[in-house]
């Protein structure tokens, strides 16, 4: 037969993503990756194990929020078009909790606390697990399907998406402080093309609109929570080393990985660890074949008469 081209070798390796996440799902229980789902405002859907590859509807508008509340360490705000609305007289008459943030026109500082909006959302997610999923996220940019951001030099976290056709495209990311949302679909679905790929497509478009927005802003890093444990980590075979750094390349060999405490793997041998082991199996493999050996000369010598 003849060698695999590119889209055969890129269908095998979506397929086995696709495989990957169906299993870790079934393990988990898709109870509660629906559960998960619901809470974080994405939609309500029946726990199929279809579902974790996407298969239900959702908005623009919902996958925003659900990525702000990511960044935002599990805590959600409700996602609104207007922040309030004033009468003719300059009075807030919706929201009806609206209230004032008190100095925040002042001239100048006066040296005193600065003002602060109260949170008024509700945490929906363990905040190191959030963290968790915006790290991962992270890796999107800087070595996965998302690297065209790369070059903008900032800390960015976002997962491209590509549906079946493809008949839609998606990438949705941002920054600590700032997250948007683009999608490209038809209205009645229809194929986009084989070449169409959320890496390919959509992040390139939030590149274009979002770059002017990203240089007004600080370059704020993602902050873990308290708990959080980095650890070095082979990106091949997920094992944790010691002694190497994580490189600044595309492809690492050595990438950084969050754990909650007491999750993180375990401790693995160091070389001379190895070696000294490797060292007693050589000798207990070489007295066991001794051993064998004189069992047989014994065997041997009874089999004469049992003559010693």
């Amino acid at each position: 037969g003849g060698s695999a081209g590119p889209q055969t070798m890129r269908w095998g390796v979506e397929q086995s993503r696709n495989l990957m996440t169906v299993r870790a799902a079934s393990q988990t229980g898709m109870d509660r990756v629906v559960r998960t789902i619901k809470n974080m405002g994405i939609g309500d859907y029946q726990p199929y194990l279809s579902f974790a590859l996407g298969a239900g509807e959702t908005t623009v508008e919902r996958m925003v929020n659900a990525y702000a509340t990511l960044a935002n360490q599990g805590k959600q705000q409700p996602s609104k078009v207007m922040d309030y609305v004033q009468d003719r007289r300059g009075k807030v008459i919706w929201p009806d909790r609206w209230k004032p943030c008190d100095g925040c026109n002042m001239a100048n500082w006066d040296g005193k606390p600065m003002p602060r909006f109260g949170f008024e959302g509700r945490q929906v997610m363990n905040p190191l697990t959030a963290y968790q999923v915006v790290h991962i996220a992270e890796g999107v940019v800087q070595r996965g399907t998302a690297t065209v951001l790369n070059d903008l030099g900032r800390p960015l976290f976002g997962k491209t998406g590509t549906t079946n056709g493809p008949t839609n495209v998606w990438f949705v990311g941002g920054s600590p402080d700032l997250v948007a949302g683009v999608y490209i679909g038809y209205d009645k679905p229809r194929s986009l093309g084989g070449w169409a790929q959320g890496g390919r497509i959509a992040a390139p478009i939030w590149k274009a609109a979002m770059a002017p927005v990203l240089e007004t802003m600080p370059k704020t890093p993602f902050v873990a929570p308290p708990g959080i444990r980095m650890v070095t980590i082979d990106r091949r075979s997920g094992k944790r080393v010691y002694g190497v750094w994580p490189g600044t390349d595309l492809k690492p060999a050595v990438i950084w990985e969050a754990f909650k405490p007491e999750t993180e793997p375990r401790r693995s041998i160091r070389k001379e660890e190895a070696e000294a082991q490797a060292k007693v199996a050589e000798a207990r493999a070489a007295a066991a074949v001794s051993r064998g050996r004189q069992r047989s000369d014994a065997d041997f010598l009874e089999g004469q008469g049992g003559i010693y």
